[in-house]
């Protein structure tokens, strides 16, 4: 297989010497660096695989944890909530902003988080939905910021934005490791990080980070940048097209 292939590589390059540190070491890489987005473009599947270099290659006893965590790019986002006025009518009620809120975060583990870290390491790791690091406004009350964030999360896992997959790392004679993390269509562009965590006993032991960058080509490449670039110009064509294609529908339907 061809992860395999890229691993075996990985461990030439890594040389012997990791081998023999004090604490274990992690190799790992992904399986696509630069994923592009075109017309025909429905999603992605990331493979994330490697090893863990133990000290004298020996595999101790007990149990031995993996958490992958794909994520980025960060943005600010403002945040309304919708209440019903009278019982008829939705209006906009309270607001926040968080100011670095992922765009795109899953997480994939070899067991439940709550079983390998405790809750004050997986904040400080943000491994989990429930550990991000969301940063909302400052001057809103701590119930009021923890109802936010969670209608956020909510949001965006209904948008497969925010995915959390327990059990899915596969760890083979407790030295490689693998795991499929899927991108849905509607992922944002922009700079991501593939990040692998060994965890034992509770502890992080180990950490490595690859990059991966999703960007549009094509067609779709130059309609983004010509929105961002002259985003008047860019208004005006998208309004005149859309009177465009009313008449020509108002007209066929007419003939018809």
């Amino acid at each position: 297989m061809r992860w395999r292939i890229a691993l075996a590589g990985l461990l030439a390059l890594s040389g012997v010497g990791a081998a023999h540190a004090a604490e274990p070491q992690l190799v790992s890489d992904v399986s696509d660096r630069d994923i592009e987005i075109r017309a025909s473009f429905h999603g992605a599947t990331e493979l994330v695989f490697g090893a863990i270099l133990y000290p004298d290659g020996v595999v101790p006893d007990g149990q031995t944890d993996i958490a992958i965590v794909l994520r980025g790019p960060s943005q600010s986002i403002r945040l309304r909530e919708k209440d019903k006025l009278g019982g008829l009518i939705w209006v906009n009620a309270d607001e926040t902003r968080f100011r670095s809120a992922p765009a795109f975060y899953a997480i994939a583990t070899s067991r439940p988080i709550a079983k390998m870290v405790d809750r004050n390491t997986a904040d400080i790791f943000e491994l989990g939905l429930n550990s991000l690091q969301l940063s909302p406004s400052s001057g809103m009350a701590p119930e009021a910021a923890r109802r936010f964030e969670r209608g956020l999360i909510d949001l965006r896992r209904r948008g497969a934005l925010y995915a959390s997959q327990t059990g899915t790392v596969e760890i083979t004679n407790g030295v490689l490791y693998r795991a499929l993390i899927p991108i849905p269509a509607r992922v944002p562009v922009g700079h991501y990080t593939a990040e692998t965590f060994l965890i034992r006993h509770g502890q992080v032991l180990a950490a490595t980070t690859r990059d991966v960058v999703i960007h549009k080509i094509g067609f779709e490449r130059f309609v983004a940048i010509s929105a961002r670039a002259f985003p008047f110009i860019y208004g005006a064509v998208v309004v005149i097209l859309s009177v465009l294609f009313g008449w020509a529908a108002g007209v066929l339907f007419k003939r018809i």
